[in-house]
């Protein structure tokens, strides 16, 4: 039987996963791809292969909810070893610049709420961003460095606590989609007269999901469609506005304003719709 010609399990909802270090957010769909017998999985948020913790994939329809995760707020964890530049700004680059550092961890604190607010980012050489086509971690490997135009980012949080080691703090942050803590912590170094880079990093929040939701690759949860919009409101509609629904009609005038979750009868998730010119309309219809 040809590949095309497989059947499809059919699976569809969503699987939190706390991924593990060693291999790529791909690696991972993958692996849930085979476990699940469907090639419907996709995932919202690259890890890096060295980082840790929370990767949500959508599976089958949800896939096409994923957009309303992408965009969540994001949670860290890790540690930062001052003193060291490397290649890739984080352990698993080149050394390229050693500083003398004697760190206080009050000027550490007073260095870090300056990154605090909407700042500005320059994304590393080894991100996925596409310049003329390309990724940057493509150019990267083939040894070339390209000017990057800076990107807005939002920091909330950034605690940082000292360990045993004087040149390595332990860190928290809170930030928007798209930052990148490796280039937070080498702006950090920079800012504390010298250089930094990431030396471990974890996921421990996107936006609803958390560590204590996920499951391990080799003990894989299919969770409900729902739980991919939790936060949501959700409305249950009868088999006559579900048909609308299904043809994504609006759904007459809407008191108040947000996203909400359309399900038909049997609990289907059928669309998510928001208030616009105070009215019901469909962002996303999954059912044809």
């Amino acid at each position: 039987m040809s590949r095309r010609a497989r059947s499809d399990s059919g699976a569809t909802g969503c699987v939190l996963v706390d991924k593990p270090a060693g291999c790529t957010s791909h690696d991972v769909v993958d692996d849930v791809r085979r476990a699940l017998g469907t090639r419907k999985v996709g995932h919202a948020g690259t890890l890096d292969p060295d980082a840790t913790g929370v990767l949500v994939l959508g599976v089958g329809a949800g896939t096409k909810l994923l957009q309303f995760v992408t965009g969540a707020a994001k949670t860290y964890t890790g540690r930062a070893r001052f003193g060291i530049e490397t290649s890739t700004l984080d352990a698993s680059g080149e050394v390229t610049a050693t500083h003398e550092m004697s760190l206080d961890p009050t000027a550490v604190t007073a260095a870090a709420r300056g990154f605090l607010g909407d700042i500005e980012q320059i994304p590393p050489m080894v991100s996925a961003v596409k310049v003329d086509g390309k990724r940057l971690h493509e150019l990267a490997r083939e040894g070339k460095e390209i000017a990057r135009e800076p990107r807005p980012v939002t920091i909330t949080r950034f605690d940082l606590e000292p360990t045993d080691d004087p040149l390595a703090y332990d860190f928290v942050v809170d930030c928007s989609s798209g930052t990148y803590i490796r280039t937070l912590v080498a702006d950090l170094g920079a800012a504390l007269g010298g250089g930094a880079h990431l030396q471990q990093l974890r996921r421990s929040a996107v936006g609803p999901f958390t560590l204590d939701d996920c499951c391990r690759l080799d003990d894989l949860v299919l969770r409900p469609l729902v739980d991919l919009v939790r936060g949501m409101a959700v409305i249950d509609v009868d088999d006559v506005v579900a048909s609308q629904v299904r043809n994504g009609r609006p759904l007459g005038p809407a008191p108040g304003s947000g996203r909400l979750v359309v399900r038909g009868p049997g609990e289907e998730v059928l669309a998510v719709y928001e208030t616009r010119d105070g009215e019901l309309k469909p962002v996303k219809v999954l059912a044809p």
